[in-house]
């Protein structure tokens, strides 16, 4: 099989099962978010140090997650494809390590810039890209039947990648860097 089908040459992609639509639709533009989150993940556990293998290893389960959440999207809901959806037990999940990876930061009393060590930016980069397809998604529900867990599912993950970004850089000794207005 060729990676090149020609069949989004005239601007138009097809569905897991289903449709066609055009590559600008908020679907899309939420998949393609999805697409670079996952990215952002990888390049994060390429440049975290060797004894952060805890977060490397959440890090590697959630690129696996973000897989269903793009096929989930890509199949809207009364297709007859069968994938792997997003279901409650991966925001249980996500929740469980957000307190779990926040136990040992201090509470934030103020915003903090992003940044720190390369791989706390990268997660902080994750966490924005994270945000956009949460805003295209939410511009997509209007227009799509879409399980609803996908959209609470991107709201958990920015604020896990969030911590996480706090945490290498607390793990790596440094301070989070207070906004100063």
């Amino acid at each position: 099989m060729k990676i090149y089908t020609r069949t989004g040459d005239d601007g138009t992609t097809g569905l897991f099962g289903g449709n066609r639509v055009p590559k600008d639709h908020p679907r899309i533009q939420a998949m393609g978010a999805v697409d670079e989150t996952n990215a952002a993940l990888g390049a994060a556990r390429a440049v975290l140090p060797a004894q952060a293998e805890p977060m490397r290893t959440l890090l590697l389960r959630l690129q696996h997650e973000l897989f269903v959440l793009g096929a989930d999207l890509a199949t809207p809901t009364q297709s007859r494809a069968s994938v792997p959806r997003i279901q409650e037990k991966h925001i249980k999940s996500l929740e469980e390590d957000i307190d779990n990876w926040e136990a040992e930061l201090e509470t934030l009393k103020y915003f903090i810039l992003p940044g720190g060590t390369q791989a706390a930016a990268m997660l902080h980069l994750a966490r924005g890209i994270c945000r956009r397809a949460e805003r295209s998604l939410a511009e997509a529900l209007d227009t799509i039947s879409q399980n609803s867990y996908v959209f609470c599912y991107l709201n958990r993950l920015s604020d896990l990648l969030f911590i996480l970004a706090r945490r290498a850089n607390h793990d790596a000794g440094l301070s989070d860097v207070r906004w100063i207005q």
